[in-house]
C-alpha cells in the first residue's frame, strides 16, 4: 500500500486523456490529485469515475484550472460555487476534499494525516522592490499575464486575494488542531514556499504562484512532507529537512509520451523513494 500523488493532469488535451486511459489499476494504493486536473465538470467526472475503479482512495484539491469559467459557457458557476460543485462531484465518488477531516494515513510508513488545502495565491510571490499595485505591470514588461486574469472568479470575494486570505484563514486552525495529534503531509495545488518557484523561462509568473503566508507552514504545522504542482517542474526539493515534492504532469510539451503515466507518479509513503522520471 502506497501513497501516490500526481497533478496537472489538464485532461483537456486528447495525448493526456489516453495517457490516463492506459493507467493500470493500482487496488492497493491511495493516489492524491493536486490540481489542475479538468477545466469542466464532464472532465472531472470521467477523470474520477475511472480513477475511482483503480485506486483504493482518491484526494484531490483544486487548481487554477479547476476554477475557471469559460466564457463560452455563461451558465457555469463562478468562484466559491463553482469550487464547492466541484466539491459535491468529488463527494459523489468517494474522493477526499480539502472540505473534509484530515485522515490518517493507515498505511506502512510514520503514522501522519493528509491534509489536502485549497489556499490560492495573493501576488505576494514577486520580488520585495516590485510594489502590489505594480505587479501587474511588472510582470506585463515580460509579456505575461495569467489566464487567471480573465476566468478565474473570486465570487463572492472581492478579489483573489481576498479569496486566499479567508481560505488561509480558514484552514490554519484545522491544521494547529491537527497537528497537535500527528505531523502532517500538506497538499496544494500552489507551491508553499517562493523560493520553490524556479521558472527559468517564465520568472515574471510568480505572483500567481502562491502566498508568503505559507512559508513557514512546513515547520509551523510539522509537516511530514508538502505537495504541490501547478510549475510544471517536476522535482523534490528539502526545506528546513522536509520533503518537498511538485508532482506535475503538465501540458503535453512537458512530458514524455513514449512513458506510461504510472512513471510520473510520485510515491509520498511510505517513501522516500520515489517512482516518478
Amino acid at each position: 500500500m502506497r501513497l501516490l500523488a500526481i497533478s496537472d493532469l489538464h485532461l483537456r488535451y486528447p495525448s493526456n486523456r489516453q495517457a490516463l486511459e492506459a493507467l493500470p489499476p493500482h487496488r492497493d494504493d491511495w493516489l492524491i490529485l493536486a490540481g489542475d486536473i479538468a477545466e469542466t465538470e464532464e472532465l472531472l467526472h470521467w477523470a474520477l469515475a475511472l480513477l475511482s475503479e483503480r485506486f483504493a482512495r482518491l484526494l484531490w484539491v483544486p487548481g487554477n484550472h479547476d476554477l475557471w469559467t469559460a466564457p463560452d459557457r455563461p451558465k457555469d458557476l463562478r468562484g466559491e460555487a463553482k469550487y464547492m460543485r466541484q466539491v459535491a462531484i468529488c463527494r459523489h465518488y468517494g474522493v477526499l476534499t480539502p472540505e473534509d477531516p484530515y485522515i490518517r494515513w493507515p498505511g506502512p510508513g510514520p503514522s501522519c494525516r493528509l491534509a489536502p488545502l485549497f489556499l490560492l495565491y495573493d501576488y505576494s510571490f514577486r520580488p520585495p522592490e516590485v510594489p502590489e499595485q505594480d505587479v501587474l505591470a511588472w510582470a506585463a514588461e515580460e509579456h505575461i499575464l495569467s489566464a487567471d486574469e480573465a476566468l478565474l472568479h473570486p465570487d463572492p470575494h472581492p478579489s483573489r486575494a481576498a479569496w486566499c486570505a479567508a481560505r488561509c484563514q480558514a484552514s490554519e486552525s484545522r491544521l494547529e488542531a491537527a497537528a497537535r495529534e500527528d505531523p502532517l503531509v500538506l497538499i496544494n495545488h500552489f507551491p508553499l514556499r517562493y523560493d520553490l518557484v524556479r521558472l527559468k523561462r517564465i520568472p515574471r509568473f510568480s505572483p500567481w504562484c502562491g502566498t508568503r503566508r505559507t512559508e513557514s507552514w512546513h515547520l509551523r504545522y510539522r509537516a511530514l512532507a508538502v505537495i504541490h504542482g501547478h510549475l510544471h517542474i517536476r522535482g523534490t526539493h528539502f526545506r528546513d529537512g522536509v520533503r518537498c515534492e511538485e508532482v506535475s504532469l503538465g501540458y503535453p510539451r512537458d512530458w514524455d509520451n513514449r512513458l506510461p503515466l504510472a512513471a510520473y507518479l510520485r510515491e509520498i509513503l511510505p517513501g522516500p523513494g520515489s517512482s516518478a522520471v
